[in-house]
């Protein structure tokens, strides 16, 4: 006999004495249920997900997501002690707060597999530009505009997705208050036991996390350095030996010579040193040395540590220019409001004209005023009228053919002081082009139809031993044109000083690789290198394992000085 005369709910209804007819109309909301179960078994996933992913590719694992997230213990016991009203506001944002630390994870991971760092919340939103800039020069507008819309509802999709499922974890919790707060009661117990023994599902992934609030107070961190270091940098921008030097006690030692800056785009430690990438490489250096030899030159090389890697070559300009360590987009803005003097400025000061040959500015370039240029080349003054080659709006070979014709060409000229960035090297290494005569490059119609024969980006890079391969040769191509028009234009009164702006992305150099670069000063005059034997740089284009290893930013100083009257 049934003694409970409490009123019963429907869903509290027992279905046992159902006639067919019900039980059959009950289905629908047993698949209801099913499918409430399984969104927030998948709510329940995001979140931990967004919680415990890694800010590397390098660390993505499937037993790293095996934890128990401390931020994930602390919100529900929050939404469990708070009344609905405030617990459904602080569970939005909650979801909205992972959904933009998901997003940063993203850009972490992107900027290590780029930079071999993690972004930077105050300095690197306007790279976001010059990478738009990039996909448009290597996929098309219409592709670079494509992955910019689809980043951007990524991001909002992510932010909006990890709101909802924390407001629907956060309803569920609150229907079975008693169960869940003996869930999170029981992992809070068992994390604070992980956490002492330190127990680990995988290397570096301990099942007591907490690693969403490290990763937080790593970027505040990063941020209030930020702040503090433009004061230090301002200090420095003002300590400057050669600030007052007159221009008759610059650079006498080069007196009459005409002395040509050429960055090479990528050309780091690792195409001299790795074994997958080196022989070549170091086959034209060596070959280099030779014919050069030969040709009446000699060279001496070391390394420079680069403030950048992976790209940012602008900052390595910057620093080399300037004898400042420029590795932040905050300090290089803060280096062109100065009247720093460059090493440009100095050769201006000193009587020479100076001449910045800039293939790959394709827009305009206010930075110009700040270098001090008598005259610009730009990719339009430039006039190429060839094809691209993915990133390289024109061959390395042409840059050089064109400078010689304008300025070195003109008989009778003032000594020069140029600054030639190369590019064909720059990422995505493909395709490349192929070395013509001298007499041929003209306007570039000699490379028609070259990109057509070489290997596309998207077949490079669908494997990074290909990659590698291809980042080798394009560094074999941009070297091999510099030895080459030495040998063709060289003379007794050209100096060559020629180094790598930056070490290529971790998926050439592997992580945790050094920001070297190879340097090298190369004269046919021996008072010239007479002047630098003091340093202890190595013989010829290849610098050996032991070789000097000088900051980049340090340069400036020690060339002002050696050559000094």
């Amino acid at each position: 006999m049934r003694t409970d005369t409490t009123p019963r709910t429907p869903a509290e209804a027992e279905p046992a004495d159902q006639p067919d007819g019900a039980a059959a109309q009950a289905g629908p909301g047993r698949r209801s249920r099913a499918a409430a179960l399984v969104t927030t078994g998948l709510a329940a996933l995001l979140v931990l997900a967004a919680l415990t992913a890694p800010d590397r590719l390098g660390g993505l694992d499937a037993s790293g997501f095996v934890r128990i997230p401390a931020e994930a213990l602390l919100t529900a016991a929050l939404l469990l002690a708070l009344p609905w009203r405030a617990g459904r506001v602080v569970a939005a944002s909650a979801g909205a707060a992972l959904g933009l630390l998901a997003v940063l994870k993203l850009l972490d991971m992107g900027f290590f597999e780029a930079r071999d760092r993690p972004f930077d919340l105050m300095q690197d939103w306007t790279m976001l530009d010059d990478g738009l800039s990039f996909l448009a020069d290597s996929v098309g507008s219409a592709g670079a505009w494509a992955v910019a819309v689809a980043a951007v509802l990524l991001t909002a999709g992510l932010v909006v997705a990890t709101a909802r499922s924390v407001l629907r974890l956060g309803r569920s919790a609150r229907r079975h208050r008693t169960a869940t707060t003996r869930v999170v009661a029981g992992l809070t117990v068992v994390w604070t036991l992980c956490a002492l023994l330190g127990v680990r599902t995988a290397p570096g992934g301990p099942v007591a996390d907490a690693s969403a609030s490290a990763l937080v107070a790593d970027h505040v961190a990063q941020v209030r350095a930020g702040l503090r270091d433009r004061d230090t940098f301002a200090a420095r921008i003002g300590v400057d030996a050669f600030a007052d030097t007159p221009g008759d006690r610059l650079l006498g030692g080069l007196r009459g010579k005409d002395v040509v800056v050429s960055f090479v785009e990528s050309y780091g430690r690792v195409a001299v040193e790795d074994p997958a990438i080196s022989p070549g490489v170091n086959r034209v250096l060596d070959d280099g040395t030779r014919r050069l030899r030969a040709a009446g030159f000699a060279a001496r090389s070391a390394y420079l540590t680069s403030p950048t890697a992976g790209g940012g070559s602008w900052l390595a300009h910057a620093t080399l220019l300037s004898g400042l360590r420029v590795d932040n987009e905050q300090r290089h803005r803060d280096l062109l409001a100065s009247d720093r003097l460059t090493l440009n400025g100095a050769f201006r000061r000193a009587g020479w004209q100076t001449v910045g040959v800039l293939p790959a500015a394709t827009q305009p370039w206010p930075e110009a005023r700040f270098y001090t240029y008598d005259r610009y080349y730009d990719a339009a003054r430039l006039a190429y009228r060839g094809p691209k080659f993915s990133y390289a709006p024109m061959p390395d070979q042409y840059t050089l053919a064109t400078f010689q014709r304008l300025e070195r060409g003109r008989p009778g000229h003032a000594p020069l002081m140029a600054e030639i960035p190369l590019v064909s090297s720059h990422t995505p290494w493909a395709p490349l082009p192929e070395v013509v005569g001298w007499d041929r490059a003209g306007d570039g119609g000699a490379y028609a139809g070259m990109p057509e024969r070489g290997e596309s980006p998207d077949e490079v890079w669908q494997d990074p031993a290909r990659v590698r391969a291809a980042y080798g040769r394009s560094i074999q191509y941009s070297v091999g044109a510099l030895v080459s028009w030495l040998e063709r234009y060289g003379d007794d009164e050209l100096v060559l000083v020629f180094l790598g702006d930056h070490q290529p992305a971790p998926i050439v150099t592997g992580p945790g690789a050094s920001r070297d670069v190879p340097v090298t000063v190369v004269a046919r005059d021996p008072a010239v290198l007479d002047r630098i034997a003091g340093w202890g740089w190595q013989d010829g284009l290849r610098p050996g394992p032991d070789a000097p290893v000088w900051p980049m930013d340090s340069f400036r100083d020690r060339f002002l000085t050696a050559f000094a009257r």
